[in-house]
Protein backbone atom coordinates (compact mmCIF):
# COMPACT_ATOMS: atom_id res chain seq x y z
CA UNK A 1 0.00 0.00 0.00
CA UNK A 2 1.74 3.55 -1.28
CA UNK A 3 0.85 6.61 0.81
CA UNK A 4 -1.28 9.32 -0.50
CA UNK A 5 -0.42 12.40 0.30
CA UNK A 6 -3.80 14.82 0.22
CA UNK A 7 -3.44 17.79 -1.71
CA UNK A 8 -5.84 20.79 -1.57
CA UNK A 9 -9.37 20.09 -0.74
CA UNK A 10 -11.09 19.29 -3.85
CA UNK A 11 -13.35 20.79 -5.72
CA UNK A 12 -15.44 23.32 -4.89
CA UNK A 13 -19.22 21.41 -4.73
CA UNK A 14 -17.51 19.28 -2.24
CA UNK A 15 -16.60 21.64 -0.19
CA UNK A 16 -19.87 23.26 -0.46
CA UNK A 17 -21.78 20.20 0.64
CA UNK A 18 -19.02 18.85 3.35
CA UNK A 19 -19.53 22.91 5.23
CA UNK A 20 -23.19 21.52 6.02
CA UNK A 21 -22.33 17.32 6.52
CA UNK A 22 -24.87 14.59 6.83
CA UNK A 23 -25.92 13.58 10.52
CA UNK A 24 -27.17 10.12 10.18
CA UNK A 25 -26.15 6.84 8.10
CA UNK A 26 -29.67 7.22 6.20
CA UNK A 27 -28.30 10.84 5.64
CA UNK A 28 -25.45 10.49 4.25
CA UNK A 29 -26.24 7.49 1.72
CA UNK A 30 -28.68 9.72 0.49
CA UNK A 31 -26.82 12.71 -0.30
CA UNK A 32 -24.37 10.70 -1.56
CA UNK A 33 -26.55 8.99 -3.99
CA UNK A 34 -27.44 12.41 -5.17
CA UNK A 35 -24.17 14.08 -5.47
CA UNK A 36 -23.77 15.22 -8.56
CA UNK A 37 -19.88 16.29 -9.26
CA UNK A 38 -18.07 12.28 -8.21
CA UNK A 39 -16.43 12.53 -11.79
CA UNK A 40 -14.99 15.72 -10.63
CA UNK A 41 -13.61 14.41 -7.23
CA UNK A 42 -12.14 11.58 -8.99
CA UNK A 43 -10.38 13.16 -11.06
CA UNK A 44 -8.64 15.09 -7.81
CA UNK A 45 -7.98 11.51 -5.93
CA UNK A 46 -6.69 10.20 -9.72
CA UNK A 47 -4.11 12.90 -9.92
CA UNK A 48 -2.82 12.61 -6.59
CA UNK A 49 -2.73 8.58 -6.83
CA UNK A 50 -0.84 8.60 -10.11
CA UNK A 51 -3.78 6.56 -10.96
CA UNK A 52 -3.35 3.74 -8.97
CA UNK A 53 -5.98 2.04 -6.85
CA UNK A 54 -5.42 3.48 -3.01
CA UNK A 55 -5.50 -0.24 -1.92
CA UNK A 56 -4.07 -2.58 -4.58
CA UNK A 57 -2.10 -0.18 -6.69
CA UNK A 58 -3.25 -1.44 -9.38
CA UNK A 59 -3.98 0.31 -13.02
CA UNK A 60 -7.73 -0.32 -13.49
CA UNK A 61 -7.57 1.49 -16.83
CA UNK A 62 -4.86 -0.88 -17.78
CA UNK A 63 -6.91 -4.06 -17.42
CA UNK A 64 -10.63 -2.91 -18.24
CA UNK A 65 -11.56 -2.11 -14.95
CA UNK A 66 -13.19 1.34 -13.44
CA UNK A 67 -12.81 2.80 -10.00
CA UNK A 68 -15.47 4.44 -7.53
CA UNK A 69 -14.78 7.08 -4.31
CA UNK A 70 -13.55 5.05 -1.51
CA UNK A 71 -14.69 6.67 1.90
CA UNK A 72 -11.96 5.37 4.08
CA UNK A 73 -13.79 5.93 7.59
CA UNK A 74 -17.26 4.67 6.40
CA UNK A 75 -20.11 6.74 5.47
CA UNK A 76 -22.22 4.92 7.41
CA UNK A 77 -19.81 4.97 10.80
CA UNK A 78 -18.98 8.58 10.46
CA UNK A 79 -21.64 10.49 8.24
CA UNK A 80 -20.06 13.89 9.13
CA UNK A 81 -16.90 13.04 6.76
CA UNK A 82 -18.67 11.20 3.68
CA UNK A 83 -17.87 14.78 1.80
CA UNK A 84 -14.68 15.72 3.64
CA UNK A 85 -12.10 15.24 0.72
CA UNK A 86 -9.17 14.45 3.65
CA UNK A 87 -11.56 10.98 3.75
CA UNK A 88 -11.66 10.06 0.10
CA UNK A 89 -9.61 7.54 -2.14
CA UNK A 90 -10.04 6.57 -5.33
CA UNK A 91 -10.38 2.33 -4.78
CA UNK A 92 -10.38 -0.26 -8.33
CA UNK A 93 -14.22 -1.33 -9.07
CA UNK A 94 -16.78 0.78 -10.25
CA UNK A 95 -19.85 0.39 -8.29
CA UNK A 96 -21.64 -0.47 -11.06
CA UNK A 97 -20.05 -2.17 -14.02
CA UNK A 98 -17.13 -3.94 -12.28
CA UNK A 99 -19.54 -5.35 -9.20
CA UNK A 100 -21.80 -6.53 -11.90
CA UNK A 101 -18.66 -8.32 -13.78
CA UNK A 102 -17.54 -9.83 -10.72
CA UNK A 103 -21.27 -11.26 -9.30
CA UNK A 104 -20.67 -14.90 -8.56
CA UNK A 105 -17.24 -13.68 -7.32
CA UNK A 106 -17.27 -12.26 -4.37
CA UNK A 107 -14.39 -14.10 -2.96
CA UNK A 108 -12.18 -12.38 -5.02
CA UNK A 109 -13.67 -8.94 -4.74
CA UNK A 110 -11.44 -6.55 -3.22
CA UNK A 111 -10.85 -3.02 -1.94
CA UNK A 112 -13.17 -0.60 -0.49
CA UNK A 113 -16.12 -3.02 -1.94
CA UNK A 114 -15.08 -6.31 -0.25
CA UNK A 115 -16.97 -7.57 1.85
CA UNK A 116 -15.30 -6.99 4.76
CA UNK A 117 -14.30 -2.96 4.50
CA UNK A 118 -18.29 -2.92 3.25
CA UNK A 119 -18.90 -3.90 7.00
CA UNK A 120 -17.88 -1.85 10.21
CA UNK A 121 -14.13 -1.10 10.28
CA UNK A 122 -12.15 -0.64 13.74
CA UNK A 123 -10.40 2.23 12.46
CA UNK A 124 -7.74 1.76 14.73
CA UNK A 125 -6.49 -0.96 13.85
CA UNK A 126 -7.18 -0.24 10.15
CA UNK A 127 -3.82 0.43 8.11
CA UNK A 128 -5.33 3.77 5.49
CA UNK A 129 -3.99 4.45 2.60
CA UNK A 130 -3.64 8.09 4.34
CA UNK A 131 -1.21 7.04 6.80
CA UNK A 132 1.97 8.52 5.88
CA UNK A 133 3.69 5.18 6.94
CA UNK A 134 1.31 2.72 5.65
CA UNK A 135 3.91 0.92 3.57
CA UNK A 136 5.96 -0.04 6.47
CA UNK A 137 2.86 -2.36 7.87
CA UNK A 138 3.58 -4.39 4.59
CA UNK A 139 5.82 -6.97 2.20
CA UNK A 140 4.74 -8.62 -1.13
CA UNK A 141 6.14 -12.43 -1.96
CA UNK A 142 6.99 -13.81 -5.22
CA UNK A 143 3.97 -16.13 -5.55
CA UNK A 144 1.88 -12.61 -5.23
CA UNK A 145 0.99 -12.82 -1.64
CA UNK A 146 0.80 -9.54 0.45
CA UNK A 147 2.31 -10.43 4.19
CA UNK A 148 3.16 -8.08 7.10
CA UNK A 149 6.65 -6.69 6.91
CA UNK A 150 9.00 -8.70 9.31
CA UNK A 151 9.96 -7.52 12.20
CA UNK A 152 6.65 -5.45 13.10
CA UNK A 153 5.67 -5.29 16.97
CA UNK A 154 2.66 -7.92 17.74
CA UNK A 155 0.23 -4.78 17.68
CA UNK A 156 1.67 -3.80 14.63
CA UNK A 157 1.41 -7.06 12.62
CA UNK A 158 -2.18 -7.83 14.19
CA UNK A 159 -2.94 -4.43 12.01
CA UNK A 160 -1.89 -5.68 8.77
CA UNK A 161 -3.36 -9.03 8.58
CA UNK A 162 -6.33 -7.19 9.64
CA UNK A 163 -6.40 -4.61 7.04
CA UNK A 164 -5.35 -7.21 4.33
CA UNK A 165 -8.48 -9.68 5.32
CA UNK A 166 -10.63 -6.87 5.59
CA UNK A 167 -9.87 -5.01 1.78
CA UNK A 168 -9.47 -9.37 0.67
CA UNK A 169 -5.48 -7.75 -0.39
CA UNK A 170 -5.35 -11.53 -1.02
CA UNK A 171 -7.80 -12.28 -3.65
CA UNK A 172 -7.25 -14.99 -5.83
CA UNK A 173 -7.69 -11.91 -8.50
CA UNK A 174 -5.41 -9.42 -7.01
CA UNK A 175 -2.74 -12.70 -5.95
CA UNK A 176 -2.51 -13.71 -9.87
CA UNK A 177 -1.44 -10.37 -11.21
CA UNK A 178 1.34 -9.67 -8.62
CA UNK A 179 2.21 -13.13 -9.34
CA UNK A 180 2.73 -12.06 -13.10
CA UNK A 181 4.26 -8.56 -12.06
CA UNK A 182 6.92 -10.33 -10.47
CA UNK A 183 7.38 -12.86 -12.30
CA UNK A 184 7.81 -10.08 -15.37
CA UNK A 185 10.78 -8.09 -13.63
CA UNK A 186 12.31 -11.54 -12.65
CA UNK A 187 12.77 -12.38 -16.01
CA UNK A 188 13.64 -8.86 -17.36
CA UNK A 189 16.08 -8.48 -14.17
CA UNK A 190 18.10 -11.41 -15.11
CA UNK A 191 17.93 -10.76 -18.95
CA UNK A 192 19.31 -6.96 -17.65
CA UNK A 193 21.97 -8.80 -16.07
CA UNK A 194 22.87 -11.86 -18.66
CA UNK A 195 22.99 -8.56 -21.20
CA UNK A 196 25.18 -6.16 -18.74
CA UNK A 197 22.17 -3.40 -19.06
CA UNK A 198 21.75 -0.92 -16.76
CA UNK A 199 19.49 -2.28 -13.78
CA UNK A 200 19.24 1.32 -12.48
CA UNK A 201 17.34 2.06 -15.34
CA UNK A 202 15.70 -1.19 -15.60
CA UNK A 203 14.21 0.28 -12.22
CA UNK A 204 13.90 3.55 -13.01
CA UNK A 205 10.51 2.91 -15.94
CA UNK A 206 8.24 1.54 -12.93
CA UNK A 207 9.30 3.73 -10.00
CA UNK A 208 9.31 7.40 -11.51
CA UNK A 209 6.03 8.62 -12.43
CA UNK A 210 5.49 9.04 -16.51
CA UNK A 211 3.13 12.26 -16.65
CA UNK A 212 0.41 12.02 -14.24
CA UNK A 213 0.25 8.32 -13.50
CA UNK A 214 2.89 5.38 -12.22
CA UNK A 215 3.24 1.78 -13.17
CA UNK A 216 0.87 -0.92 -11.12
CA UNK A 217 2.31 -2.36 -7.85
CA UNK A 218 4.99 0.86 -7.08
CA UNK A 219 5.19 -0.99 -3.53
CA UNK A 220 6.12 -4.80 -4.81
CA UNK A 221 8.40 -3.22 -7.54
CA UNK A 222 10.29 -1.21 -4.88
CA UNK A 223 10.65 -4.27 -2.59
CA UNK A 224 11.67 -6.57 -5.56
CA UNK A 225 14.85 -3.63 -6.50
CA UNK A 226 15.58 -3.30 -2.89
CA UNK A 227 18.48 -0.79 -2.77
CA UNK A 228 19.07 -0.24 -5.94
CA UNK A 229 15.18 1.20 -6.10
CA UNK A 230 15.92 3.46 -3.14
CA UNK A 231 18.74 4.99 -5.04
CA UNK A 232 16.39 5.63 -8.10
CA UNK A 233 14.07 7.34 -5.73
CA UNK A 234 16.29 9.56 -4.15
CA UNK A 235 18.42 9.91 -7.71
CA UNK A 236 14.94 11.12 -9.14
CA UNK A 237 14.47 13.28 -6.61
CA UNK A 238 11.13 10.94 -5.64
CA UNK A 239 9.47 10.81 -2.07
CA UNK A 240 6.78 8.27 -1.52
CA UNK A 241 7.03 7.81 2.17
Amino acid sequence: MRAVRKRGHGPYQLNHSHANPPSSAKMAASRWSGFGYKQQVLDYLLEEQYGLCCYSEIRPDQIGLGFHIEHVENKSQNPQRTFDYSNLAASALDSETDLHAFKGRASEVFGGHALGKSDAVDINRFVSCHQPDCSRFFSYLSDGRIVPADKLSAQDEDRALYSIGLLNLNSPFLQNLRQQWWDELQLLFENHIDQDMSLHCFAGIDLIPRGKQLSPFFSLTRIFFGEIAEEVLDQNSVDFN
